[in-house]
């Protein structure tokens, strides 16, 4: 049966470092069957480019079976442009020299091998439904009491 895998992502950070989150749609289609998975998160102190990739390794680490075709929608040219002219490879052929975020682009690696994976980018707050949708739940996440920290990043920049 055919199955569709499309994961819509947005990541924001006020401050940029500051308060940050993410948003995450999932939809899923098998045959006639739909199903969708939403997923926002909140981080104390973090960056724009951070909550961008990590939106998408979240949404990729919920896909439970392996080796999908997943297409991956996102207004983050840092993501789309690192996967599509190929820069991760080399980034890590050279150890992450001088590269910012290494810790998620590693963790992001473990997880982008094991599907078949196209990444779209699409023009942020240009009317694109889901991806606005997505908007608002990494603006809302970063906005709430309790928020996660970003550990990590925290410790990379004692500014605090």
């Amino acid at each position: 049966m055919n199955q569709k895998i499309h994961i819509y992502t947005d990541g924001s950070s006020k401050g940029n470092p500051g308060p940050g989150g993410y948003g995450i749609f999932i939809e899923t289609t098998i045959g006639n069957s739909y199903n969708r998975k939403i997923i926002s998160e909140g981080f104390r102190y973090t960056t724009n480019n951070r909550m961008e990739l990590l939106a998408v390794i979240v949404g990729l680490e919920k896909i439970e079976k392996r080796k999908q075709n997943i297409v991956v929608f996102t207004d983050s040219k840092y993501i789309v442009n690192t996967i599509q002219n190929n820069w991760i490879h080399q980034w890590k052929k050279n150890n992450f020299f001088q590269k910012k975020n290494v810790d998620l682009w590693k963790r992001f690696l473990k997880i982008y091998n094991k599907n078949i994976i196209d990444f779209q980018w699409i023009k942020s707050h240009n009317n694109h439904y889901i991806n606005d949708y997505c908007d608002r739940l990494s603006v809302e996440a970063s906005k709430r009491k309790i928020l996660k920290i970003d550990y990590i990043y925290e410790k990379q920049n004692k500014s605090l």
